[in-house]
């Protein structure tokens, strides 16, 4: 049974033009795999995951008898997304997303690596193979003649504000301007790579010439209120300096 399981896995992350975001993963089992474990929704633990603050849906029964989980969770930096990116595990592998912003101009990169280089063992670090002896049912899986090809299949999808730095990206873009990265489980990894640059008039065109006007504005009028200032004081220092007429003698 174990041969005909297949587990598909989809991870979202969609950025805002302010660098906040969401980022939504999706794990779906078939019917096999319900088959094989029939009591998974009950036994599915979630405490650590509602813990780490990602809000869960599911498990949902599909028509086909499958089943499915979505976790959601926002983010409000890159680093924040890089926190929450790099916790899913593999075969999402070192995930990093920086954004640098000046006054300019926005820069935001995604990068990562893809895949699970050690097949089946890239699920168990050394702490877990510690702890259970072996990797967890190694032999069931041998027995099964399952590989991660044929038990995996996995996808990466990243929205980022401004325009795509065509430069350097390995994954396709789609009709919306999403790039999606289809994870390899053969035993290769892929490199994750992707950038957008973001200036003022992605947005807000407006922005700019109207913040420049209303400097251009301001300075003026300090200049003119420091100009109708002096003048004042200047007049009225010329009447105070000015000679006064002598007095002339009172006479009946």
């Amino acid at each position: 049974m174990l041969a005909g399981c297949r587990v598909d896995l989809s991870v979202d992350m969609t950025m805002e033009a302010d660098g906040t975001g969401t980022i939504v993963f999706v794990a779906t089992a078939d019917d096999d795999v319900v088959a094989a474990v029939p009591t998974l929704a009950e036994e599915l633990v979630t405490d650590d995951i509602v813990a780490a603050g990602w809000d869960i849906s599911g498990p949902t029964s599909l028509p086909d008898g499958g089943l499915t989980v979505t976790l959601r969770h926002g983010f409000t930096s890159d680093e924040e997304a890089t926190n929450l990116l790099d916790s899913l595990g593999p075969p999402f592998n070192e995930m990093l997303v920086e954004r640098n912003a000046t006054e300019d101009r926005a820069t935001t990169r995604v990068s990562g690596l893809l895949g699970l280089p050690d097949g089946f063992e890239s699920f168990a670090d050394e702490d877990l193979v510690a702890a259970v002896g072996s990797v967890p049912f190694a032999e069931e899986i041998a027995a099964s003649a399952a590989t991660p090809e044929s038990a995996l299949g996995a996808v990466v999808r990243v929205r980022l504000p401004g325009e795509i730095d065509e430069e350097g990206v390995t994954g396709v873009e789609l009709d919306d301007g999403t790039l999606e990265w289809t994870v390899p489980t053969d035993g290769t990894v892929l490199e994750m790579r992707a950038a957008s640059i973001q200036s003022p008039g992605d947005d807000r065109w407006w922005a700019r010439p109207l913040s420049v006007a209303a400097l251009v504005a301001l300075v003026g009028w300090v200049t003119f209120m420091t100009l109708f200032i002096g003048y004042v004081v200047w007049v009225r220092w010329r009447r105070r300096s000015r000679p006064r007429p002598p007095m002339r003698p009172y006479t009946d």
